[in-house]
C-alpha cells in the first residue's frame, strides 16, 4: 500500500507511450546552442541519446574511460567530442571537471548514464568501495557536484540519472553499502546503486532547483541488445523472456522490453521535454512521470514491473544519501584493490 501522500510521482499525461522513440520525443525541440555531457555516450543507450540530441541541434561531450574506443564509436557524428572520464577514479573525475570549467561553457544537460555491469564476485575500487555503488552513484555524484558552476551558468539546466526498475528491489544498505561485513550479492548491489540514482535526483532537485537546475531519474526499460544487458548471457536472457530461441530480442514495450530507440526516449524526454519545466526530483518511466506503487508483482518472463517505490523517493533518505556520499568522497584511499 502506498503511504506517502505528499510525493510528486503522478503521471502528467505526456502524450507519449512506452513505444515512443527518441525521434518522436524530440520532434519540434530545438537544442541549437545547448551543451550536453553524456557519460558512456558512445555505447548502448548513451550512443542512441547522443545521436538523437545532436540531431536536435545540441553539442555533446562524451565522457569515457576509453577515449580511443569512444572516438571510434562516435566518428562521423557532428558536434560530438570525447573526454577521458573514469568514474572509479576521483582524480580522473576532477580532471574532467577542470577541463570543462576551464572551457567557460555553460552546461545545459548532464546525463549520468554510464554504469558498471554487475560482477559475479565483489570488485572494489582503490578506496575499497563496491564498484557498482562507486561507479553508478558515487562517481556521478562527484562529477555532478564538480560541474555545478557550469550547470548554474546555463540559467536552466537538467541533470538526468539513468536508473532502473531494479530500484524497487532494495533500499540503500545503510549499515554496509560496500559489503564489507555482509555477503556480496550482485543483484542487491545493482538495485542499491539504482535506488541511489533516484534518491540523488530527489535531493539534487531540492537543493538546486532555485538555481535553475532540475533533476530526474529515468528508467529506460530493458534492452536486450545492449552490451550491458547482454553481458548476463543468452540463457539468462531467454529465461527472462528477453530473446527468442534464435537469439533475437523480443520487443514488447508495454511490458518493459524495448528497442534502444524506445529505451533511450525516456532519458531524452527527461533531458528536454518542456512538459517537465515545472517539475523535478521525480522518477520517469515510459516517457512520463511514474506512479508510486509499493504493491508490485515479481519480475517474470511475461512482465517487468518498474514503477517507483517509496524508499526510492523518500526525502529523508535522499538527504541522508547526499551526506553519506560526501563523507565517502572525503575518505582516504585504500592501498589495495581487489
Amino acid at each position: 500500500m502506498t503511504q506517502n501522500l505528499t510525493h510528486k510521482q503522478r503521471p502528467i499525461g505526456s502524450g507519449f507511450t512506452a513505444a515512443s522513440t527518441v525521434d518522436e520525443v524530440l520532434a519540434g525541440i530545438d537544442l541549437t546552442g545547448k551543451n550536453v555531457i553524456v557519460t558512456g555516450g558512445h555505447s548502448g543507450l548513451g550512443l542512441v541519446a547522443t545521436r538523437a540530441l545532436v540531431k536536435a541541434g545540441a553539442t555533446v561531450t562524451v565522457g569515457s574511460r576509453n577515449p580511443d574506443r569512444a572516438a571510434e564509436a562516435v566518428a562521423g557524428i557532428e558536434r560530438v567530442e570525447v573526454s577521458q572520464l573514469d568514474l572509479l577514479d576521483p582524480d580522473s573525475i576532477d580532471a574532467f571537471v577542470t577541463r570543462w570549467l576551464d572551457s567557460g561553457r555553460p552546461l545545459h544537460i548532464l546525463i549520468n548514464n554510464a554504469a558498471y555491469p554487475a560482477p559475479a564476485e565483489i570488485v572494489r575500487d582503490a578506496r575499497g568501495y563496491e564498484v557498482q555503488f562507486a561507479t553508478n552513484h558515487l562517481g556521478h555524484f562527484q562529477l555532478t557536484l564538480g560541474l555545478y558552476p557550469a550547470l548554474r551558468a546555463a540559467h536552466g539546466a537538467r541533470v538526468v540519472n539513468t536508473t532502473s526498475g531494479a530500484q524497487r528491489m532494495s533500499d540503500i544498505l545503510w549499515d554496509d553499502p560496500n559489503f564489507t561485513a555482509t555477503a556480496y550479492d550482485p543483484h542487491l548491489a545493482y538495485a542499491q546503486s539504482k535506488t541511489a540514482n533516484v534518491l540523488f535526483a530527489v535531493e539534487l532537485d531540492r537543493r538546486w532547483a532555485a538555481d535553475g537546475i532540475r533533476a530526474y531519474a529515468a528508467h529506460p526499460g530493458v534492452i536486450a541488445s545492449t552490451s550491458f544487458n547482454s553481458s548476463v548471457g543468452q540463457d539468462v536472457l531467454r529465461a527472462m523472456g528477453l530473446i527468442d530461441e534464435s537469439g533475437r530480442p523480443i520487443i514488447d514495450p508495454e511490458r518493459g522490453k524495448k528497442t534502444p530507440e524506445q529505451g533511450a526516449s525516456t532519458i531524452v524526454f527527461a533531458a528536454t521535454s518542456p512538459l517537465l519545466a515545472e517539475i523535478g526530483g521525480v522518477y520517469l518511466n515510459n516517457n512520463d512521470v511514474s506512479q508510486l506503487n509499493d504493491d508490485q508483482p515479481p519480475v517474470t518472463a511475461q512482465e517487468i514491473p518498474a514503477d517507483v517505490v517509496s524508499h526510492s523517493i523518500d526525502p529523508q533518505s535522499a538527504q541522508r544519501l547526499w551526506e553519506l556520499s560526501e563523507q565517502l568522497l572525503k575518505a582516504p584511499k585504500s592501498p589495495e584493490r581487489t
